[in-house]
This record gives C-alpha cells, sequence and structure tokens, in this order.
C-alpha cells in the first residue's frame, strides 16, 4: 500500500494523517508467509500470526484495524526496542523489516500511542535459520552512523549542561538562548535513544506523553517553564535529572550494538516525527521553534540514509537517485527559513508555506520507507 500522509489545515494548524503499520497478538507457530508476518491491530488487540520463526531478517506486514491511530513495537529483553513504526492511522497498513537474533521478543500495538501496549511474546529460533544479513559493506554503513550517534550522544552531553546551568542558576534569558542547540543532537539521533526503554521519555515527553501518576521531567518540562510560566524556581531537579538521564544515554550508546536494518529503520522513523509532530507545530508548542527540530530530524535522517547510499545506489539506483533528490527538496525549502539553532518561529510561517513543507516531507517518506528492505536484500 502507497504511504502518503494527508496534511490538512485546521484552525491554522496542518494536521497531519500518519500512516504506517501496526498490530500484535496470539498465533500458533509456524512461518511467515510471502508477504511477510501478519501483524493485525486494533483498538484492543495485537495479533501476530506467527509467534515462533527462525534468526535472520524478518518483515512484520502491519495493519490497523482499529479506530484509533497506533504504533508498533518489536521489543527484545528490558524493552530495548529492535523497531518501531509510529503514527499508523486506520485503515492503513506497512512494512517494517528488522534482523533478528535467536531469543524472546515481544511485539507491542499501542492504541493511541500511549502507555506500554498490547503486547505479544514471540521467539525467534537459531537452529536452521538464517543469519541476519550481513556484508562488508552493511558492517561498513553500521561503522559510520555508529560514529556518527556517539559524537552527537557526546554534543549533546556537551550542549544541555550549560543549559541545566542557566536553568539552575534563574538565568531565563540565558537558558532560552541554549535551549534550541541542545535540543539539535538529541532530535538528529532520537531513534537510538528511543531504543532504551524509559530514557526518552525522561528527557523527551511533552506534556500529552505522560502517563497519570508519572511526573513530567526533560527538556519540555523546562521549555513549558521557561516560556509558558516564565517560572523555573522550581526546576532544579528537573535540570539535574535532565544531566543525569544524558549521562545515562551518553553511556548506553557507548555500548549499544547498532545493525543495517536500525539505520534503516530510524532513517524513516525520523521523517515520521516530522511529519507528525513538527509540521504541525506540536513539538516545541511553547517555544514555537519546531523548525529547529524539523531539521534535526530531517538531517539525522539524511545521515542514516548516507551510510547506506552506496547498498542502496547497487542495488536500485533509481531508488538511490530519487531518495538525493526529495532529501534535496526538504533541506532546500527549510533553508529558506533559517540554519542550525537560528530558524524563524513556527507561527511566523504562512499556511502555504506549511503545506509546502509537509508535501515535500509527504514526498521523502514514500521511497524512505523502502530503504531498509533494500539495502538488506540479498
Amino acid at each position: 500500500m502507497s504511504l502518503r500522509y494527508a496534511s490538512v489545515l485546521a484552525a491554522g494548524v496542518v494536521a497531519a494523517s500518519p500512516l504506517l503499520l501496526s498490530a500484535c497478538g496470539t498465533s500458533s507457530s509456524g512461518g511467515a508467509d510471502s508477504s511477510g508476518i501478519a501483524v493485525k491491530a486494533s483498538d484492543t488487540a495485537c495479533e501476530v500470526s506467527t509467534t515462533s520463526f527462525k534468526t535472520g531478517t524478518q518483515t512484520f506486514s502491519v495493519s490497523n484495524a482499529g479506530s484509533q491511530v497506533t504504533e508498533v513495537y518489536v521489543y527484545a529483553a528490558g524493552d530495548r526496542v529492535v523497531g518501531e513504526v509510529e503514527n499508523i492511522g486506520p485503515s492503513t497498513s506497512k512494512k517494517l523489516t528488522v534482523a533478528l537474533t535467536a531469543g524472546s521478543y515481544e511485539v507491542a500495538c499501542k492504541p493511541g500511542m500511549v502507555g506500554k501496549g498490547i503486547r505479544t511474546a514471540i521467539f525467534v529460533k537459531a537452529a536452521s535459520g538464517a543469519a541476519p544479513t550481513t556484508s562488508p559493506q552493511l558492517d561498513a554503513a553500521v561503522a559510520t552512523y555508529r560514529t556518527y550517534v556517539l559524537a552527537q550522544a557526546q554534543l549533546l552531553q556537551t550542549r544541555t549542561k550549560p543549559f541545566v546551568a542557566a536553568v539552575e542558576a534563574g538565568d531565563i534569558a540565558k537558558a532560552k538562548s541554549l535551549y534550541a542547540a541542545a535540543r539539535i543532537p538529541y532530535e538528529a539521533m532520537q531513534p537510538i535513544a528511543e531504543s532504551f526503554g524509559d530514557l526518552d521519555p525522561r528527557i523527551d515527553a511533552r506534556i500529552d506523553d505522560v502517563e497519570n501518576g508519572q511526573e513530567w521531567t526533560g527538556f519540555h518540562r523546562l521549555e513549558h517553564d521557561l516560556w509558558k510560566t516564565g517560572d523555573i524556581s522550581k526546576d532544579k531537579a528537573v535540570g539535574t535529572q535532565l544531566n543525569g538521564d544524558i549521562a545515562k544515554l551518553v553511556d548506553q550508546v557507548q555500548r549499544v550494538e547498532l545493525s543495517a536494518d536500525q539505520i534503516g529503520n530510524g532513517a524513516k522513523s525520523l521523517l515520521d516525527e516530522v511529519a507528525t509532530s513538527k509540521v504541525t507545530g506540536e513539538e516545541e508548542r511553547y517555544s514555537r521553534l519546531d523548525l529547529v527540530d524539523f531539521a534535526a530530524n530531517v538531517d539525522g535522517s539524511n545521515v542514516a540514509y548516507q551510510a547506506l547510499r552506496p547498498i542502496v545506489i547497487a542495488k536500485d539506483p533509481e531508488l538511490g537517485t530519487e531518495l538525493d533528490a526529495r532529501f534535496a527538496a526538504v533541506q532546500q525549502n527549510l533553508a529558506q527559513y533559517g540554519s542550525g539553532a537560528s530558524f524563524e518561529l513556527y507561527d511566523a510561517l504562512s499556511k502555504a508555506q506549511i503545506r509546502s513543507l509537509a508535501a515535500d516531507v509527504d514526498a521523502l517518506i514514500e521511497p524512505l520507507s523502502q530503504l531498509t528492505a533494500t539495502a538488506l536484500k540479498a
């Protein structure tokens, strides 16, 4: 099914209608058919057609039969994210390709994109299964991308410390001036950050992502207090936790094992983020610095694509050429409004300008959805 994001303007805000994968549940063991392992998500269930299968590169063919937007995750032990697809609209479908080694996993469907999700246990057999797709070219792509992620994690820590120091000192003007630059490396490497259990919610949750009884912490809590209330007098503990969580993130990144499917799926995930929260103005709702995050997501996605590009060009030159052109179009459009940590505020854009950005992102998401499968194709 073709992936399209219908971007609609309502009350001056673009509402992206996301499409993608979904679903999970119970099933007997067995192999996947030629279209992949079927996953059917609904508002109350998560049905997986196969719960026991071979090691190697697997494709989940996901559909959303529910009335709510949903998302699907494949979790390894400790809720480590192996693969994910977010913002799956009702009656839409997509495929998720992941490389799995032997062991136990869970497929989680999250109607309304909240909570721990409806989960189905799956088991990957070692016997008679093919090893996950690999090659010297894929190994080189992983090494290249790993270097980038490490650099972004360290830059995140370097930029967040003075931001938090300004918050702790009660210097609102300085904290505001440092906020955007601190956000960039996190947004650029967000798919990797999201793979470490509860770290991402503690660092990056928006108020509507916070579950009942959970404390709101992280960047957006501080964004709210800096721009909405103008009172950061009680935020020292929030800043201290943010520094601590980012230190944990840096440690995890230094030890994480990456794979080519994570790179490809991460590139796609970053553009989904753009389509569903950046181009709609929902991410930085108090500071209105959404275009800073938008550009960081696009840049991070492009870096992931560039790591896999030599493989894609060799296997599907037409796809590579299209991705080159689509990335260039989005970046050229964005460049009208600024660069780095200095962009126009979201509210300064006209409806026509927002539509134009949304259309360019939409056009890029379509071919980008083919990246992982193409790179891992034998």
